[in-house]
Order: structure tokens, then sequence, then C-alpha cells
């Protein structure tokens, strides 16, 4: 589970919460929910996504907000120590016995770079190969990132819409003052659902999934400039050195160390 994700969002709801109950007491909660107002804001905003997607581009970008709930498996320092482990073999027992180390990586990408190369295709061919499927995975991933972004912009919007909605009703009554207070104060709650649903909601995991996203294109460039690197038979030493270069530098001394026979 990734914490970090899981406590924003609690806490984003805490201070919420805490500022609902600190400036009019707990009683006030109730205020603040509007069951027409999220119809129109939260119900519009999605039914506004679905029409300008598929329904399965839909479901697939509401499944990604799962995605920034689970704990990131990609580790750049840990993928250079397993590069140059294949150096290191590649240098001892030749290119070959690389097939039999693929067997023991579960990493799909890297494992299709490591058979591209025993069957001892082309340099050229394989940094294309593999930078396509790169490309082709970004992409995949930019898809889901702009679905957040895109329910963000609209959440606003659709906040707007209720409000607008609300003081035609009230204006409709402007003969009863009674009634211009409540209906003014739920004309708002639509405006606040829809930055909610933009600032709570979509901009922190549109950030995450980005985050991820170049979390996981860096270490997959660390594997295409590795893999390269053994082809090309560079020493070992010398791999390392240029794929530290991705690291920041208080994570290159763990990466040397992991890296070391």
């Amino acid at each position: 589970m990734d914490i970090a994700s899981i406590i924003g969002l609690v806490l984003c709801l805490g201070m919420m919460l805490l500022g609902i109950i600190t400036s009019g007491g707990i009683q006030t909660i109730g205020n603040f929910i509007d069951v027409p107002s999220a119809a129109i804001t939260f119900g519009g905003a999605f039914c506004a996504i679905l029409a300008s997607n598929s329904i399965a581009t839909f479901v697939a970008g509401l499944k990604s907000f799962t995605l920034i709930l689970k704990a990131p498996a990609n580790n750049t320092a840990d993928t250079i120590n397993k590069i140059i482990e294949l150096s290191n073999v590649a240098r001892k027992e030749g290119l070959l016995s690389l097939e039999e180390a693929s067997s023991q990586i579960d990493d799909a990408f890297l494992k299709k770079g490591i058979l591209l190369i025993v069957d001892g295709t082309d340099p050229d061919l394989v940094r294309g190969i593999m930078e396509t499927e790169l490309m082709c995975i970004e992409t995949r991933h930019k898809k889901k990132i702009g679905f957040w972004d895109d329910v963000g912009s609209m959440g606003p919007a659709w906040g707007m819409i209720g409000t607008l909605i609300g003081l035609v009703n009230m204006l409709q009554n402007m003969s009863d003052p009674d009634s211009i207070g409540p209906s003014m104060a739920t004309a708002l709650i639509t405006t606040l659902y829809g930055s909610m649903l933009a600032n709570w909601i979509c901009a922190p995991v549109s950030k995450k999934l980005s985050y991820n996203n170049s979390v996981e294109i860096t270490e997959k460039e660390v594997m295409i400039e590795g893999l390269l690197s053994i082809q090309a038979g560079e020493n070992p030493r010398v791999i390392e050195e240029k794929l530290k270069s991705f690291l920041a530098p208080s994570e290159r001394t763990t990466s040397s160390e992991g890296g070391e026979e």
C-alpha cells in the first residue's frame, strides 16, 4: 500500500471537517451534505467524461484510481544492480548465458530485451523495439493521467452549473425572504463540491500517476541503456558509472554497494 497517498487523502478530508467543525460546530456538518448538488456536480462531471470516451476507456480510467493506493514496485537502484549482475555474467560466460539468467527475472520488459540480445539482434533494432514499447507504455499511462485531468476540469464547471441552477430557483422565490439564505447556501454547495472533486481527488491522483509514470519510464530507460551496453561488451564498471547518472547523488552509493561482487 502507498501510505503517502492514503494519509494525504484522509488528511485532506480531515482538514475540511476540522474547518467546518471549528467554525460552526459538529452539528453544521449536515449543512454541507446535499444530494441534488452532489448528483449535479459528481454525476454531471463523470457523465460528461463518459460521453467523451468509450465505455472501456472510462472504466479503465476509474480503475486507475486504485494505482495510487499501491506502492510502486519500481526501483531504479535495484534495476542497475541487476543489470550489473547480468553484465558480469555476460563478461564471464558470454551473451548466450543471459538466456538462463532471464528465467529468474520477473520484469517482462527487461526479459524481452535480454532475449533480443541473446538472439543476436542488431543493436539499433534492439533499441528501436525497446523504445517503441516504452513509448506505448507511456502513452497508456498518459491516457489514465489525462482521464483525471479531464475530470478535474469538469468538476468546477459542473459545480458552477449547479450553482446557477440553485440561483435560478432562489430568484424564483424572492418573495419569501426566509428562503433566500438556505437557497443561496444550497447553490454554493455545488461550487464547493466541484472544487473538492478537482483538488481533493483529481489533482492528487493525476500528480501521483504522473510521478509513478516518470519513475517507471526512467527505470526502463536504464534497462535499455544497460542492455545495449552489455551487448556492446562494455566493462561492468563502465556500465555501472553510466547508469548511475540516472540516480540522484544520494542514491548512487547504495547502488554501487549493491553492484559489487
